[in-house]
């Protein structure tokens, strides 16, 4: 397995049996992303919650390579009528899909979308558990601290999660320090930091706060083997 950061919380993984899976795709409009919407290839797209910077190039990514769009149900509703295969889910669900097993767990945030002069409503946000290749990775999407994340401890064994630092609308880097701490991942790699000014952080001063050796800086288009 293959993770590759693309800029603020977007992830692209790959599987050693070919398949493609990015997580929220905020590419178009994004000042950091290493990417151009129109050159992606993909076969799975998943979306934490539905703001434009998470849900972003979602549909014409998901067109243009026949991919299938799996998210909380408003998200793949709304997927569905713009011609995309879709696969709904809701909080605590689990499915088990031919890549490996996907489960969509609480996020304490807001999820609305700007759409042809309407916000429309996307459903609770979320965070999402992949489990492949006898690996499994959390993706907080955006969040804020809650004692509940000390669940994830309980039913997983966590080897990478991603956690957002960037303050104002998530987490700060002292709460995400906490979130660390409940969640007891192998690896913690800041997210959702440094694209706009509003939420600029120090990521190595996060690092430094957590487990010694737990933390890990990904840069725009690195990639990490696992």
């Amino acid at each position: 397995m293959k993770l590759i950061f693309h800029g603020h919380s977007c992830i692209e993984i790959q599987l050693k049996d070919g398949t493609t899976l990015l997580i929220d795709p905020f590419i178009t409009g994004n000042p950091v992303s290493d990417l151009k919407a129109e050159e992606v290839k993909m076969d799975v797209v998943l979306v934490t919650h539905g703001h434009g910077d998470h849900i972003g190039d979602m549909v014409p990514i998901a067109k243009s390579n026949d991919a299938l769009v799996i998210s909380i149900v408003e998200i793949a509703n709304f997927a569905g009528k713009q011609g995309i295969a879709s696969h709904g889910m809701n909080l605590g669900g689990k499915y088990d899909f031919p890549f490996g097993r996907i489960q969509f767990v609480p996020a304490l945030h807001s999820s609305g979308y700007d759409f042809e002069g309407s916000t429309l409503y996307m459903g609770e946000p979320a965070g999402i558990i992949l489990q492949a290749e006898g690996k499994t990775i959390y993706h907080a999407g955006d969040t804020a601290l809650f004692s509940d994340m000390k669940l994830l401890n309980t039913f997983y064994d966590v080897d990478v999660a991603f956690l957002p630092i960037g303050d104002n609308f998530t987490m700060g880097p002292d709460e995400a320090v906490v979130a660390a701490e409940y969640i007891g991942a192998k690896t913690v790699v800041p997210i959702h930091y440094n694209t706009f000014d509003l939420i600029r952080q120090d990521a190595s001063d996060f690092v430094d706060q957590l487990k010694s050796g737990t933390g890990k800086i990904m840069m725009v288009g690195e990639s990490m083997e696992l």
